[in-house]
């Protein structure tokens, strides 16, 4: 059986990033997009994560080109853009597909374990997944939903 902790993604600098070093800590997995009507979402982001940090929070963002091209071709230009306009802080990857047939196994992953309301797939940019300290896969969140309407999930489980 798949487990969360059997991938390893690649970040920014190309090298590959085990999920297992993440393992004992409550995860938010998401889709970002620097171009997209949802990406005033990396400042309440970010605040989550400074909020929760301490208490073993790490949000993981995963740039992605899927929905409208709203990502820069240029990895470089997308960590600058979320740095400077929105001071993130936590985790970014590598741009990756977030569906179709190219899209990275870690997400065809989560959206097995937590299917959403219309599509099984993820919808849009802003995707939000709630993991758990064991690594199990406890919410999918709407792209419109506010990740500060999260709170209440993640004092139930930090």
């Amino acid at each position: 059986m798949t487990i969360i902790y059997d991938f390893s993604l690649k970040k920014v600098n190309g090298q590959l990033q085990a999920m297992e070093e993440y393992r004992g800590k409550t995860l938010i997995i998401v889709n970002t997009a620097s171009k997209c009507g949802f990406t005033s979402q990396f400042k309440e982001l970010q605040e989550l994560y400074e909020e929760y940090k301490e208490r073993g929070l790490v949000i993981l963002g995963f740039p992605s080109d899927n929905f409208n091209n709203q990502e820069f071709d240029d990895i470089e230009k997308t960590i600058e853009f979320c740095e400077i306009n929105f001071g993130v802080t936590f985790p970014m990857f590598a741009k990756v597909d977030v569906k179709g047939e190219h899209a990275e196994p870690l997400f065809t992953f989560l959206t097995s374990e937590q299917k959403g309301l219309l599509t099984e797939g993820v919808k849009w940019n802003f995707t939000k997944f709630l993991i758990d300290r064991e690594g199990n896969v406890l919410e999918r969140i709407a792209p419109q939903t506010s990740p500060l309407k999260m709170r209440h999930s993640i004092n139930q489980i930090v």
